[in-house]
Parts: structure tokens; sequence; C-alpha cells
């Protein structure tokens, strides 16, 4: 049977809370209120949306279903890499994991704070270890982006069909953020 792929996953690190200013789901917060905006240019089908909600005090086995769900129609995943993404060692991992080996889904790796990623390498310290063995040994495609408006809607037009140039690697030139108004 075939899937219909046409979704975004977005992964991020809760860090054990549902505050929405206490973690990296503010940033997930961002991406849906980027789309719901009046002015929509930052228009995502999310594959958060495509299941019914489920609770963090749901079993392991309701939460597991439900993300494989959603990441079998998905046709990319946005990761978001937040200063404690990588000590994540339950659901982060779980997702990256399946998203590559069993999807074959590009990731899209945003990191909030930066303006610019031109050296992925130097940020290696963001990657949780399900990530950079992936990238290491060359199974992952990744773009890496700052969590930024402009490189996000670009790199979500890469779907499993689709892969980023540069293998688990690959980044944005000079040229596309000058379009994008950053600065130099």
């Amino acid at each position: 049977m075939t899937t219909y792929r046409n979704g975004t996953y977005v992964a991020f690190h809760a860090a054990g809370t549902s505050d929405p200013t206490a973690s990296d789901i503010k940033y997930y917060n961002l991406l849906k209120a980027w789309h719901v905006r009046e002015e929509n240019d930052f228009e995502f089908v999310n594959s958060h949306d495509k299941t019914s909600a489920v609770k963090d005090t749901s079993s392991r086995d309701t939460l597991r279903t439900s993300l494989v769900y959603r990441l079998r129609r998905s046709k990319n995943m946005i990761l978001i890499l937040g200063a404690t993404t990588r000590f994540d060692d339950d659901w982060v991992p779980f997702e990256i994991a399946y998203a590559i080996d069993e999807c074959a889904i590009p990731i899209i790796a945003a990191y909030p704070g930066y303006d610019k990623i031109q050296a992925p390498q130097l940020l290696s310290g963001f990657w949780p270890a399900a990530l950079a063995t992936r990238i290491n040994s060359g199974k992952a495609h990744v773009i890496h982006v700052p969590f930024r408006k402009e490189p996000l809607i670009d790199a979500m037009r890469f779907d499993h069909d689709d892969y980023p140039v540069g293998g688990g690697v690959g980044y944005y030139s000079d040229d596309a953020y000058r379009r994008w108004g950053a600065p130099t």
C-alpha cells in the first residue's frame, strides 16, 4: 500500500513540560502561528494535525502508534535543535530514527538563534546521537537552516523523492541568505 505523504512532521524536545515557554515547544507554536497569519506566506501541512491529539499521559504504545502514523504520512521533518535537544533520550531519538530508517524522509535541522548556517559540522554539538550517527554513516539527508521563516519555507519543498544537496550536511549558499535579507 502506498501512503500519500504531504505533511511536515515537527520534532522538538519538550523537556518534560507542557509549559509553552519553558521548552522548544515555543518554536513549534511559532510555526503554527506563522501558518495561520492573515498575510500567510508560511504554508505547511502539519503532520501533527493528521491524528487526534495524544496526551503525554497516554500509554507509550498509544504515543508510539500516533507518532508512526504521522511520520508515515510526512514528506519531511523539521527537527528543532535547541540547547537541550541532544539530551532527549525518549521521543526525539525515536522520531529521528523512524523518519530516516523507516520512512526515508529528509530532515530540516532548524537552529534557533542563528541568522545563517553554512558550516553544519560546527553545530554538531546540538545533534542528538540518533542524528549524528545517521549523518556520519551517510544515511541521513539533512539540510541545516536557522530557525527563520524564509529558509524554512524553502527547505519544506524537499520531500522523500527530492533530497537536499549535501547529504547529511546540506546548507544554503550566501546568495540564498542575501535573497532572504540575512545579515552578511
